[in-house]
């Protein structure tokens, strides 16, 4: 269709141009999209078993829908997709508030227009990225917001009475009229404010001051929503939950190559930290800390870890690397162990604390999770540490941890140059035969990175003592940091194993 040369009704008209509902246009283009294999939900990772067959299914159903989950779940990104459903342009009155179909006009002001004018009414083109209207439930959203108010200025102006629809200012569904309405975080609405939501989901006409005035909006609605008794100031009642007819329930990653995919499609890194080298056990330790963290007892589960932590720890991992490059005035680098310091501040921002964690400390939580995560890893690249030492076999670790026995020391922060850091690592008796013996086709950064996973991992089986540094990690014998502290110590030389 020819739509910049369809400028009036009546030309409209002979194009035999069939009006639909919002709901059958989505229907009728989602018909198509699955007819022809065509892929949907773009950039939406881990719900193609889950959550799109049934927002599929909704849309088919021709429903409102209410996405059900903890944050960062894309509830609201999956909302806004279902645009590229909608038809690329619909015709409406041309000067019509609330975008009026010119062949079912529901508004005075497109009925005017139509009775005056006739064949010859003008008519424009709405695109569908102009068809999505959001709205975030605040406790201070009033009625006059979403519906409507009386508009006493326009009554004076105009000289009309009360009586009159013309007073009317719209609120945001009406102007959402045949588009997608989204409303995020559902229950932060206040009760009341829920209430009159009843008769624009069931009756499809809206009531203001009193103001009696049938309007048949056609929209789609599209709630999000935290399940219920994550927060304290309110839920979904009762009789609004009821009218919507789909409820579907949102979900994080299951697995870490999920999770990986969708941090590395969102996070945000210039050309020069695409260039810094991260090797695949580094990308799924930031996972794996997202998955500890789902789990820990010092973290609230009602409120959930967002799948932001991960890309804002990733893009802190790679920046830590960078900033040692340029301190260092190195070309190129790769990404270590010790840079995970820089993401502590990505995961406690990210994190709600329970009673127990409080009293550990947001940054000691977020050190236990990295711990936990490297030892969750620690198993797939190397011989359990426990198992090895109670072995009649031969300990492959044995040389490593004697070496600390003896008295000595390793600090290893994330400003060390690359020379001191293979200095520093290729120190320890051991350490670099025990990983060539069980990965011997690594690159050296790759030999280095391991062997300072070794280390961790030792730490993590109580095998080493591990303490937390400024920038960095510091690694001793078990026993020797036991009975021989140094109360003299500063106080933020805290172990964290």
């Amino acid at each position: 269709m020819d739509y910049n040369n369809i400028k009036t009704l009546g030309q409209l008209k002979a194009t035999n141009y069939k009006s639909l509902t919002v709901k059958d246009e989505l229907r009728k283009n989602l018909i198509r999209q699955l007819q022809n294999k065509e892929a949907g939900f773009e950039g939406i990772l881990g719900y193609d078993e889950t959550v799109i067959p049934e927002l599929q299914t909704a849309i088919l159903s021709r429903h409102n829908i209410l996405l059900l989950g903890l944050r960062g779940q894309a509830k609201t990104r999956i909302a806004r997709l279902m645009v590229n459903l909608l038809d690329e342009f619909i015709p409406y009155v041309t000067g019509s508030e609330i975008f009026d179909d010119p062949l079912n006009p529901i508004s005075w002001y497109a009925k005017q227009e139509i009775a005056a004018h006739g064949d010859e009414t003008p008519v424009s083109w709405q695109h569908r990225s102009e068809r999505y209207t959001e709205k975030l439930a605040t406790p201070d959203v009033t009625v006059a917001d979403l519906i409507g108010d009386v508009d006493p200025i326009k009554a004076a102006t105009l000289k009309l009475t009360y009586n009159d629809e013309r007073v009317i200012h719209f609120g945001l569904i009406p102007r959402a009229h045949r588009s997608i309405f989204v409303i995020n975080e559902l229950p932060d609405l206040q009760a009341r404010i829920q209430v009159a939501l009843f008769n624009m989901l069931q009756e499809k006409d809206i009531q203001i001051r009193g103001f009696k005035l049938r309007l048949p909006l056609d929209v789609q609605f599209v709630f999000t929503a935290n399940p219920e008794d994550y927060t304290n100031r309110g839920s979904i009642v009762t009789p609004l939950k009821d009218r919507i007819e789909s409820q579907i329930l949102t979900h994080y990653p299951k697995t870490i190559s999920i999770s990986r995919k969708i941090t590395f499609q969102e996070a945000k890194l210039t050309d020069e930290q695409k260039s810094i080298e991260a090797d695949g056990l580094v990308k799924d330790l930031v996972e794996q800390v997202a998955f500890e963290a789902r789990k820990s007892e010092f973290i609230d589960q009602k409120s959930g870890v967002s799948a932001r932590l991960t890309i804002s720890a990733y893009e802190n991992l790679i920046s830590t690397a960078e900033r040692r490059m340029l301190i260092n005035r190195e070309k190129n680098t790769f990404v270590r162990l010790s840079d995970f310091t820089g993401i502590i501040p990505a995961v406690t921002g990210k994190i709600e604390l329970v009673y127990e964690g409080e009293l550990e400390g947001p940054a000691k939580v977020a050190n236990t999770l990295i711990g936990k995560a490297i030892k969750t890893l620690f198993a797939r690249y190397f011989p359990d540490p426990e198992k090895a030492k109670k072995s009649k076999a031969a300990n492959p670790y044995n040389s490593i941890t004697e070496w600390f026995t003896e008295g000595n020391t390793l600090d290893i922060s994330d400003s060390l140059t690359a020379s001191k850091y293979k200095k520093e690592l290729m120190g320890i008796p051991g350490l670099y035969d025990l990983v060539k013996k069980f990965h011997p086709k690594l690159s050296e950064n790759q030999t280095l990175l391991l062997m300072e996973f070794v280390l961790h991992g030792l730490a993590e089986h109580s095998q080493l003592s591990k303490k937390y540094l400024e920038g960095g990690f510091g690694f001793s014998d078990m026993f020797d940091s036991l009975f021989n502290t140094d109360l003299g110590d500063d106080e933020d030389d805290v172990d964290f194993r």
